[in-house]
């Protein structure tokens, strides 16, 4: 999946661990382990909201994107899609609508 979920490195920072992060959430240790590992679909903007606060972060502390890794595509944006200026193969932005 393109969208990374970066729980380990602010748990490691926080000193702080799974259990307790769930507890802190309001959500299972299951569930965490499922976005943790990147199995979910989706995130709530609750949850979001609640990891960002009791981890005293921003969003992009926790997610990234990366590009799929499609043979012979590597770095390369699909169609419809921007890419950061500075990556290999980075497409022209879309104007805006």
């Amino acid at each position: 999946m393109p969208i990374v979920v970066d729980i380990d490195v602010m748990l490691a920072r926080r000193k702080m661990s799974v259990g307790e992060l769930a507890d802190r959430v309001g959500i299972t240790p299951a569930n965490l382990a499922v976005l943790k590992n990147g199995r979910a679909k989706a995130v709530r903007f609750s949850t979001l909201a609640a990891l960002c606060e009791v981890l005293a972060c921003q969003p992009g502390d926790l997610l990234r994107w990366e590009a799929e890794d499609v043979e012979g595509a590597e770095g390369v944006a699909s169609e419809g899609t921007t890419a950061p200026a500075d990556a290999p193969g980075a497409a022209t932005p879309r104007p805006p609508r």
